[in-house]
């Protein structure tokens, strides 16, 4: 049988007593490294167009450019974070360091679809295990007391990743072509290999639990095959042969993970996790927000391209107040003293609510103009600073710190899947209501103004549908976490004597 996830003490370290003594350093070069990996998640999205034409990319060419990256990477996050906690955070983040810039190099120099689909799966390999390794390492160099603070930070240059790729993509296309997205990794990840290699201390499990070698294999087929359902539905069907039969093996093989793990004494990952509230309501949440918010950054770009008409650098511009919001109010520690006031559950649903009410003006108010959106694009950075960093700290605080490279794994492939099934769901709600191959071939075969225009209310329209389904699972996330959070802090205080 699984051990309880009771926390264990942390490895020792150099000061440990009062955290590494140059742990705020160390920070720093994990935010640079997590940084290359989230802005490649998001600067795709704004080179969408240079692709359709340059590459002479199809809509389902494009998914797969996008989610290539995301199916690799989900797949193997559970074994990247177990590798981490037994052979060492430090190594793995190195190993990942140089896979991530090998296959931006071969993204940046491909020349057909089929070689960047291809390049965006190699970084998916080199993504998982430094999105396993950073938060990890987070975890062992600070004390309890500032893990918050520091993993508000680290909260920060998530969204800022999330939210600047396509500021950054914008700017690169508007003069280079669009290979550059991808070659402005190779300098950021080699100071964050120097930096990795002189500065973070190496730490691992202690007790040196043998390799659970099945259950990576398990999980690595099972999670694959669940996105690529996901992914194919939309483009395929959901009741195509080939969506069913990739769902059907994803429920067969991790419910033979799940078996297989319960049984063993090293499991890869210990089901006992899911059995705390706390563990599993904040994970509940960061399922739901990415899938609303990975959806809608899709589908904004679109709506900021295709239909008011801005360039790829204005574009990325727009949605910067965004990620400037998130900075700014981590940065002045006004969140972190929200969240201090309020406390951890009431702090996620005020923070998510913010960030549905912020996807809700984008869809009701964006077909206006620009203003409507800046002020949905105001409320999901304040959400995104309050709601991430609890939530985040929710589930790495309710992890034995020797396990927590698998922790952060599932954290991590939760994420993507929830970000994966956002840009599917959402995605495919668009082409149901724009019957179209795309919005660019649509309005090349208009034939009239008026044409075109009911061409474009037509994309609009199915965006505003996509992006109020986007909002209510943010909602939703932010009731279910917050009520599995208050009920795990109530279990977990002692009981008030009866007055005699």
């Amino acid at each position: 049988m699984t051990s309880s996830p009771a926390r264990a003490p942390a490895p020792s370290l150099p000061g440990s007593a009062s955290g590494h003594p140059r742990r705020w350093l160390i920070l720093g070069v994990i935010c640079l490294a997590q940084l290359t990996v989230l802005l490649d998640n998001t600067v795709l999205n704004v080179a969408i167009p240079s692709l359709t034409r340059e590459l002479d990319a199809a809509t389902t060419d494009i998914q797969w450019m996008i989610n290539a990256y995301s199916l690799v990477q989900s797949g193997l996050l559970l074994t990247a974070g177990s590798a981490a906690d037994r052979y060492g955070r430090k190594r793995m983040l190195i190993a990942g360091l140089v896979l991530f810039g090998v296959g931006s190099l071969a993204a940046g120099l491909a020349q057909t679809t089929a070689q960047l689909i291809a390049a965006r799966a190699g970084m998916g390999v080199g993504g998982a295990l430094l999105v396993t390794t950073t938060l990890a390492v987070v975890m062992q160099v600070f004390v309890a007391e500032e893990q918050p603070k520091a993993i508000g930070i680290w909260a920060a240059v998530n969204s800022l990743g999330f939210a600047t790729g396509p500021l950054i993509g914008g700017l690169v296309l508007d003069h280079f072509r669009w290979g550059v997205i991808f070659l402005i990794n190779l300098p950021v990840a080699a100071l964050g290999l120097v930096a990795v290699v002189t500065l973070v201390p190496e730490t691992k499990n202690p007790q040196g639990d043998r390799p659970d070698l099945l259950g990576a294999f398990l999980s690595t087929i099972g999670t694959t095959s669940l996105v690529f359902a996901i992914i194919s539905g939309p483009s395929h069907g959901w009741t195509s042969a080939r969506v069913l039969v990739s769902a059907g093996l994803a429920v067969v093989v991790l419910a033979l993970f799940a078996h297989w793990e319960s049984r063993i004494p090293y499991p890869m990952l210990d089901l006992a996790f899911f059995r705390d509230r706390r563990f599993t309501g904040a994970v509940a949440g960061a399922v739901l927000v990415t899938f609303g918010m990975g959806g809608a950054l899709f589908l904004l770009t679109q709506q900021l391209q295709f239909v008011l008409g801005y360039g790829p650098l204005e574009a990325g511009l727009r949605t910067a107040p965004l990620a400037l919001t998130v900075v700014a109010l981590t940065f002045t520690g006004l969140s972190a003293k929200v969240m201090a006031g309020l406390g951890g559950p009431v702090s996620v649903l005020v923070g998510m609510a913010l960030v549905a009410g912020g996807l809700t003006a984008v869809a009701t108010l964006a077909p206006e103009g620009y203003p409507g959106m800046l002020a949905g694009l105001l409320l999901i950075g304040a959400g995104t600073s309050v709601a991430s960093p609890a939530m985040a700290y929710a589930i790495m605080s309710s992890i034995p710190p020797a396990k927590a490279g698998v922790g952060a794994g599932v954290n991590g492939t939760l994420a993507e899947f929830g970000s994966g099934l956002g840009v599917a769901v959402l995605g495919a709600v668009l082409n149901a209501r724009f019957a179209a191959v795309s919005l660019p071939v649509a309005l090349a075969a208009a034939d009239s103004v008026a044409e075109k225009a009911r061409v474009v209310d037509s994309f609009s329209s199915g965006l505003e549908v996509s992006l109020l389904i986007g909002a209510a699972a943010v909602l939703l996330g932010g009731v279910v976490a917050a009520t599995l959070l208050t009920r795990a802090e109530r279990e977990k205080s002692p009981p008030v004597p009866a007055t005699p």
